[in-house]
């Protein structure tokens, strides 16, 4: 049986979720900074990338994506309360960063990282959802293919080395500064 090949795959798209019954544009990757991927690494979405891999460029997506097949239910259990002095730097509460509403980085004791969102801060503690984001939300993809082809392998390892914490391959680090467009690095893969 032959194996198949991994694509490098730039889209195009909007994202829609539910907001209180309406459906609200969540997030975008305009086509001078599509979002990139490479297949079967596991960087997307399972159930997105199997929406996107047939595509051909220049082919136009529309698709939903369960909450199942997206981030899962929201859970309860990952709403919690952390000590502020968590969040200090040299002793000093970090309120620059930390605010309502701000998605912040976090490690875990086995060193794996991950985001959290901040729900509220108080004297006695910072409440953090560790939940993603869009967990318990149909994820609604509009778009268009364009780039795929057979991906390189400088192209699979530099998916790799970012993956893995060895850096960016798209935009040179600068994720986060605004220079890859969106902010949110969809350019790159996401590198933040």
């Amino acid at each position: 049986m032959e194996e198949t090949p991994n694509k490098y795959i730039t889209v195009a798209y909007e994202l829609y979720t539910d907001m209180d019954g309406k459906m609200e544009l969540t997030e975008k990757a305009p086509a001078e900074h599509p979002f990139q991927f490479i297949t079967g690494l596991g960087y997307t979405l399972e159930a997105f990338e199997k929406n996107i891999i047939d595509l051909n460029e220049g082919d136009t997506f529309d698709f939903t994506l369960s909450v199942d097949e997206a981030y899962g239910d929201h859970m309860p259990e990952g709403v919690q309360k952390l000590p502020r002095n968590a969040f200090e730097i040299n002793g000093k509460f970090d309120s620059e960063h930390i605010k309502e509403g701000a998605v912040i980085p976090m490690m875990n004791q086995e060193g794996e990282r991950f985001n959290a969102t901040v729900v509220e801060i108080a004297s006695d503690g910072v409440t953090v959802d560790l939940n993603h984001p869009l967990a318990g939300k149909e994820l609604n993809f509009k778009g268009v293919v364009v780039t795929s082809r057979v991906a390189t392998n400088e192209e699979l390892q530099q998916m790799l080395n970012m993956m893995t914490g060895g850096g960016c391959g798209g935009c040179g680090g600068k994720c986060g500064d605004g220079s890859c467009g969106d902010g949110g690095c969809g350019s790159c893969g996401g590198c933040n």
